[in-house]
């Protein structure tokens, strides 16, 4: 039972569930279902597929994260940056809008889902820390500016497609004289009602005596009030007939059961965009639910949400869905509006399933154009190049990487963009292992504390060189730190002892353990001991298990002062450095 309460969060939950959450939750999923309605049916058209598949992966994927995820405050559902790569990799095996495509958005989810439950399943879910958060920051910056810049299209009423912020805008410029101006006066009328509920609103219903809590779920709310103004005009003036772009007819019910086609050809099509797509996907999903949760005081299991995760994908996979993720905006929302439990997700599911059985006639007048303008105004709030700042003061590493994934994703597109930013992240991480921060040390006068002889005034000895070690020893940063004892030995003539100091390494590979040999031995040539000081245990007890200390020409101390202490031979110290 326990076995299956770990897979299973809402057997943990559901025990301790009461009418208390019960109305939490409720409040909560009215509001974000209210939100996430026009989204889906949005981020559907951005992935290029019939609006009614954003509110099936929505409520499907709602409902199967809320089984398995153990957020209390996670939404998941459609989502702006993986929609674009859903398109970007669904342009690759079909026309859009054709059944082709269509079929291959149920195979993608699947591969998706797939590859999560793996890593979860197998408790993988350590492997997404080797993408960096800046390289992740790059790469949500430079999407959100390709999905707004594509989003002008509807706007102005014409074409001109491109997963590229280049393609995008060489096609705005040869078409912008197409343009239609009743789509251009819907769109710039729901882009400013949005973006003035979010800026002017708050303040106003704060004014008449509202809490800042409630006046920020009201705007929260904002593009459900643009949809219905902008709707009604479009009925009224019956603006389709002057060549406004409308959602159009939305199949009444819910889908039925679809069987993805999972054909070696198509398998083998998609599956790199697929496993792009499902490390944004966990990325972003966690970082979500774990700055939620914190806020809560609360823990989250980052293995059981790649199930959660994975097990939603694979849901909306058979039930007419496309990939999906839990959002920023949804979650923001869902959590202010005080979700108690996952079930906050499993009623906002129900509530659009009712939408989408009685209520999808009236979405028919719906202007495109009022949904370009809802993902307009949601993608740019994840535009920040701040971190590009802090990073350029604080690590050009990070920096380079930041900058290649940013102009590859606007230039090229989002899965080479992606894909850089992976092997930007692994090869940041290997250059900074690879030359480790090593320091000369000294004793601080009067302590036992040492400290870099560069930046303290410590007190050393001639015939003692202290080395402190700032990083695991394997086999890319060995050859260095090999070549850099060669080079401070040689800078003090007088040295008979060379003492690592060993206080941050973790851990020493097979690699690192026979350069520590090597090094034993040339020092020893040159009429010089070396010493270890300040083990770690793990470490220790893997050294133990070979021939490491027989070998050694000195000893292994418990702490540093110990090593100086015996070693020193009543030497002056030397002047502080």
């Amino acid at each position: 039972m326990e076995a299956l309460r770990q897979y299973l969060p809402i057997l943990d939950w559901g025990r301790r569930y009461n009418s208390a959450s019960f109305t939490e939750d409720g409040v909560a999923a009215v509001i974000v279902a209210i939100m996430l309605i026009p989204q889906s049916l949005a981020y559907a058209l951005l992935a290029g597929l019939p609006a009614e598949m954003g509110l099936y992966a929505s409520i499907f994927g709602l409902l199967a994260y809320g089984l398995f995820g153990t957020s209390t405050s996670l939404s998941v559902g459609p989502v702006a940056v993986v929609s674009l790569m859903t398109a970007a990799a669904l342009e690759r095996v079909a026309g859009t809008g054709s059944a082709e495509y269509i079929s291959a958005a149920y195979t993608l989810a699947f591969l998706c889902g797939a590859m999560l439950l793996l890593l979860g399943v197998f408790r993988l879910g350590f492997l997404t820390n080797f993408l960096s958060h800046p390289v992740i920051a790059a790469f949500i910056t430079a999407s959100a500016l390709i999905i707004a810049a594509g989003q002008l299209q509807h706007l102005l009423g014409i074409s001109a497609g491109g997963h590229n912020l280049l393609d995008v805008v060489l096609g705005l410029g040869r078409e912008i004289t197409h343009t239609n101006f009743y789509t251009l006066f819907i769109g710039a009328l729901a882009l400013l009602l949005i973006v003035l509920m979010r800026v002017g609103l708050k303040p106003l219903l704060m004014k008449i005596g509202m809490s800042s809590r409630n006046a920020s779920l009201i705007v929260k709310g904002g593009p459900v009030i643009a949809v219905i103004i902008t709707a009604l005009i479009t009925y009224l003036m019956r603006l389709d007939e002057k060549g406004l772009a409308l959602v159009g007819d939305i199949p009444r019910g819910m889908p039925g059961i679809v069987i993805p086609g999972l054909s070696r050809e198509l398998i083998a099509e998609l599956f790199w965009p697929a496993v792009l797509i499902s490390i944004v996907s966990f990325v972003e999903s966690i970082s979500v639910g774990e700055t939620l949760a914190n806020r809560r005081r609360q823990r989250i299991n980052p293995d059981q949400e790649l199930v959660g995760l994975g097990m939603s994908n694979v849901a909306v996979s058979v039930t007419g869905g496309f990939p999906i993720t839990g959002g920023f905006s949804r979650s923001i929302v869902n959590f202010d509006a005080g979700a108690a439990t996952p079930a906050a997700g499993i009623f906002t599911a129900i509530l659009i399933g009712l939408v989408t059985v009685f209520l999808t006639p009236l979405i028919y007048w719906l202007p495109r154009a009022t949904l370009a303008a809802t993902i307009i105004v949601a993608v740019m709030s994840l535009v920040d190049f701040s971190l590009f700042r802090q990073s350029w003061n604080y690590s050009r590493a990070d920096f380079i990487a930041m900058m290649a994934t940013l102009v590859l994703t606007l230039i090229i597109g989002v899965e080479v963009g992606i894909a850089a930013g992976v092997l930007a992240s692994v090869l940041i991480s290997l250059y900074k292992t690879s030359k480790p921060h090593v320091a000369i040390v000294g004793r601080v006068p009067g302590t036992e504390h040492f400290r870099n002889i560069d930046r303290h005034r410590v007190q050393t000895f001639e015939n003692i060189l202290s080395i402190r070690i700032d990083e695991s020893l394997y086999f890319a940063n060995t050859r260095y730190l090999e070549e850099l004892i060669y080079e401070k030995v040689s800078h003090y003539p007088k040295v008979k002892n060379v003492i690592l100091m060993c206080t941050a390494v973790n851990k020493i590979d097979m690699s690192a353990l026979e350069t520590l040999f090597q090094i034993n031995r040339t020092l020893s040539d040159l009429g010089i001991k070396l010493h270890v000081s300040e083990v770690k245990g793990p470490v220790m007890d893997r050294l133990q298990r070979t021939d490491f200390f027989t070998r050694l020409t000195g000893n292994c101390y418990l702490t540093q002062n110990q090593a100086v202490e015996d070693l020193r031979d009543d030497c002056m110290p030397l002047s502080g450095l």
